[in-house]
Parts: C-alpha cells; sequence; structure tokens
C-alpha cells in the first residue's frame, strides 16, 4: 500500500510539472527567460514561504513543496543531461585547443578568488579552516545556470562563453580537493591532509580514465547494436545508461555528477548516433532543468530576506562585485577583449549550488555557527537567483566595450556545433550520397540522415557526414539543425514515410523549402 512519504513525492512532483506547464507559455509569449520564473516559482512555493504556512493554513500544502529533498536527486539529474548535451556538441579535439583556459583562468580563478576571500572571513570571527571553506565554496559557480543562460541565448560559441565554459570546467574538477578538504579540516578530525588529497585524486583520475578508455572501446558497438534493432525504446534506454552511469561512477569517486554527464556526451560526440542521442536527450534535459531551478528556487529564505534585507543584499552584491574584480583582468590576461572579459565576470560572479553541501559540512564539522550558515546560504541562492539579470546586463555592458586588440585566436574555433548546417538530407542511399555530392560541389554546407545504422556506418567509411537518426522526430531534425536550414531535401524510398517526415517538418518550419522524392505522378501531386 502506498505511504504518505509516497503520495507527498507525487504530490510535489505534480505541483512542480504544473509549474512548468504555465510557466514555459507565459514566459514564452512574454520573452522572458524561463529560468526566472523557476527561480521565483521556488522561492514562492518552496518551504520557506507557502510552504512554512501550511502548518498554520493546511489548505496551503495543497500548492507548495514543504521539503525540498524529495526533489533534489531528481534535480541533480537535470545538471546531469545538460552537461551531457554541451559534452555533445564538443569534441575531445575542440575540448584540447581549451586546456589554457580550463587549467589557467580557471584554476587561477578559483586559487585567487578562494585567497581572497579566505582572508577577508577571518574578521568576521571565522576561524581559518572555516575561511578556506567559505572561500572555496564561494569562488564556485553554478554550471547549470550559467550554461544553460549561455544555451538559450545561443551565446556558448562566443569568445566569452567558452571562455565562461572553460572557467566552470576546472570549477567541476575543483569538487573532489575542496571535498576532501571540507572533510578532514574538522576539529574531531586527525588525517594527513596531503595523503588524503592525494589519494582522493588517484581514485577520481583512474575512474575519469576508466570511462575515456571503456567509452572509446564500447560506445560505438553498443549503438550500432540498438540502432541495428530499429527500437526507439532501446536507444532510449542505452543514451541514458550512459549518461546516468557515467554520471554515478563520477560521483562515487568524489567528482560532480555533472562531470561524468559531461564526458559521456564528449565520447559519444565522436560518433555517429550524436545527433540521434540529442534528440532523445532533450526532452528530458528540459524538464530536469526546469526542476533543478525550482529546486534552487526553494532553497531562498524569503522570511530571511525580508527579515534583514539590506544586510545579506549587501553581502550577495558584495560577493559578486568581488568574484568579477578578480575574474575580469585574468581573464583580459588570457587574450579576451575587455567586452567579453566583463560578460565573463559578470556571469560567473554568482556562486554555485556547490556551496550549499561545504556549507552544511561546515556546520556538521562545527566549525561556523547555524547562524552564520544561514545567513550564507541566503547570500548564496540570492547571488544564483541573479545569474539570468546579470547575463542580460553583460550582454549589453559587452556592446558597449570595444576590443582594443585581437582576441586569442583559440578562441576564435569553429563553434560547437561545426559549420552552419544549410540544408539536411533525408535518407543516406544512392539517392542522397548523389545529392549529398552535388552539394559538396557546389560548397552547400549539409548534413545527412538515416534510420539504417548499417547505411550510416558505410557512410562514414565513405567520409559522408551522416548521423544515425529517425527524421519522423521533431527532437532530431531540431538537433540536425532545421531551425537555421534553408531546405531539407527527402530522399528515401517509402512513400509513407516520406508523407510523415514532411508532416513534422510543416509542424516545425512553414517556411523551409522541402524537396521531396516522388514514387509516382499522384504521389507528387
Amino acid at each position: 500500500m502506498t505511504g504518505t512519504h509516497d503520495l507527498a513525492f507525487y504530490q510535489d512532483a505534480l505541483i512542480v510539472l504544473a509549474t512548468a506547464g504555465v510557466l514555459i507559455p507565459v514566459m514564452h509569449r512574454y520573452r522572458i527567460t524561463p529560468v526566472l520564473g523557476y527561480l521565483a516559482a521556488g522561492a514562492i512555493l518552496g518551504p520557506h514561504a507557502l510552504g512554512a504556512l501550511a502548518a498554520r493554513w493546511p489548505y496551503l500544502s495543497y500548492i507548495s513543496i514543504t521539503s525540498e529533498t524529495e526533489l533534489r536527486s531528481i534535480a541533480e539529474l537535470g545538471v546531469v543531461f545538460l552537461m551531457f548535451v554541451i559534452g555533445l556538441e564538443l569534441s575531445i579535439e575542440r575540448l584540447t585547443t581549451m586546456r589554457r583556459l580550463v587549467f589557467g583562468l580557471g584554476g587561477l580563478q578559483v586559487l585567487l578568488t578562494t585567497i581572497v576571500i579566505g582572508l577577508i572571513a577571518p574578521l568576521f570571527g571565522n576561524s581559518p579552516a572555516a575561511s578556506v571553506l567559505i572561500g572555496a565554496s564561494l569562488a564556485l559557480s553554478s554550471t547549470a545556470i550559467v550554461v544553460e543562460w549561455l544555451s538559450q541565448r545561443k551565446r556558448l560559441a562566443t569568445t566569452a562563453g567558452r571562455a565562461a565554459f572553460s572557467v566552470l570546467l576546472f570549477q567541476d574538477l575543483a569538487v573532489v580537493p575542496i571535498l576532501v578538504l571540507a572533510g578532514l579540516l574538522g576539529p574531531a578530525t586527525g588525517g594527513n591532509v596531503a595523503m588524503e588529497l592525494g589519494k582522493a585524486l588517484v581514485q577520481a583520475a583512474w575512474i575519469l580514465l576508466l570511462i575515456i578508455v571503456g567509452g572509446r572501446i564500447l560506445l560505438r558497438p553498443l549503438f550500432r547494436l540498438v540502432a541495428g534493432a530499429n527500437s526507439p525504446e532501446l536507444f532510449m534506454a542505452a543514451t541514458l545508461l550512459v549518461a546516468i552511469g557515467a554520471a554515478v561512477m563520477t560521483a562515487g569517486s568524489g567528482l560532480s555528477m555533472a562531470l561524468g554527464g559531461f564526458i559521456a556526451g564528449l565520447l559519444l560526440a565522436e560518433t555517429e548516433y550524436r545527433k540521434a542521442v540529442d534528440g532523445v536527450i532533450q526532452p528530458f534535459k528540459g524538464l530536469l532543468i526546469g526542476i533543478f531551478f525550482i529546486s534552487i528556487g526553494m532553497r531562498i529564505d524569503v522570511v530571511a530576506l525580508a527579515r534583514d534585507p539590506l544586510h545579506i543584499l549587501f553581502w550577495a552584491s558584495g560577493t559578486i562585485v568581488l568574484k568579477a574584480a578578480i575574474l575580469a583582468p585574468l581573464a583580459r590576461w588570457f587574450g579576451l577583449s575587455w567586452g567579453a572579459a566583463a560578460e565573463v565576470a559578470l556571469l560567473l560572479g554568482p556562486c554555485g549550488e556547490f556551496a550549499f553541501i561545504v556549507i552544511a559540512i561546515t556546520v556538521a564539522q562545527q566549525l561556523i555557527r547555524p547562524e552564520v550558515a544561514n545567513v550564507l546560504l541566503a547570500v548564496v541562492a540570492l547571488t544564483m537567483a541573479s545569474t539570468p539579470l546579470l547575463g542580460i546586463i553583460a550582454e549589453r555592458f559587452a556592446l558597449w566595450l570595444k576590443p582594443p586588440s585581437p582576441v586569442n585566436a583559440a578562441l576564435l574555433e569553429l563553434p560547437p556545433a561545426g559549420r552552419p548546417v544549410r540544408a539536411v538530407v533525408v535518407g543516406a542511399g544512392r539517392v542522397g550520397q548523389l545529392v549529398s555530392r552535388l552539394l559538396d560541389t557546389h560548397d552547400v554546407p549539409h548534413i545527412l540522415t538515416d534510420h539504417d545504422a548499417g547505411v550510416v556506418v558505410r557512410g562514414r567509411e565513405e567520409g559522408r557526414n551522416v548521423y544515425y537518426g529517425d527524421a519522423k522526430s521533431p527532437s532530431f531534425l531540431k538537433s540536425c539543425g532545421i531551425d537555421d536550414a534553408d531546405a531539407i531535401i527527402i530522399t528515401i524510398n517509402s512513400a509513407a514515410e516520406i508523407d510523415d517526415v514532411v508532416d513534422v517538418v510543416h509542424t516545425l518550419r512553414k517556411d523551409i523549402q522541402i524537396i521531396a522524392r516522388a514514387r509516382d505522378g499522384d504521389h507528387a501531386s
């Protein structure tokens, strides 16, 4: 028999789904980013606002969420899938070109910010150990919020977007040493910090190596086998297995789950199944990211903010200004223009969700007082909620500043998605390959798609830019670039399938040119 706890979970899930169903259309209509709506909904419906009033007025329990812990694990999957999709849009070669920004700019940002905040924290009665952990936790930013914001604004491929992503990637790698320090700096611990840190880093490196090597060996055969079954359900199951499996492996070694999802996506980006995987994962990512933002909004203590708004606003704005003041000159030193450097600094000025974990550990270790922790949590949540607004300010501020010198050439590589696609060719058989050769002759950027895994493999062996997937899937067509393409060319043989693809294309784009193969005069009409 279903227990009360289970019913409470389903009730919270229904409230989240209803919120998403109402917010998305409204935000889209008024051209407002849904992130702000999710954060606001979480703050209002969460345990610090309407949820806290449910004990006095029980009817409020039907429209409020009394505990964010129920949704936390589901929300974390949203970040995993977000980073998985980002990995799909990159490649190991492109990531290699970013290594100077990842380890140089990202490493210096984390180190210097930790030192500066760690030197300020003792002035307010914090111990040296607590000051180090406070500085390390506040130095990190929210990968989920910043990357989702850049993705929505189509700015991930810009100079500022790639630099911000590089810093965030290093911050995810920095999770291991910070967690080790958080566990060892308590008054009751007497372990060797250097030895424990070394063990944790070796374990993390071993897991990463296992994922990368195993992925390169097993992923392509696995998806070739699944694609050969021609079952969308099996393909979806394999995709979820790879994304969540890699995330669980990295989490078990002390790294973030998001990093595991990113590496899995990065490995699949090198295969012919990238577009199909992207189409499968997008619906999950969108919903779970919404749950993640709602869970972050629920951590904003509206009552504490109303009780002492000036104090919390002062510390929140001061944290953002301090982090931005450190990062902007660093970004300029690494070759970014002042406009791009300012944009990166403002986007990464807010704190990240990882600070909640570290602050909770410091309280458990009795390194800081609970009242200090409450203020810090309110500051972190408020800065995270301000990220979309700061992103808008950053974009406009970047336009005011003209770059005084050429930008670092390493930042001007091709965007993650490669050349813009002008044509999508559905069907990679004899006719599709003939069309592809004609498009190559006229230098028209295009991709081919096919739902036959064998055809895709042969096309890849011949050097064709062909991807596995079902062209009757709207999400797959979107991942192929149909939103920006000039034409879609349908070369498959089945008249019924041609009609199905045309119907789907019409629902996505009324203005796109459709060139379809016809079996006979009746079919053409």
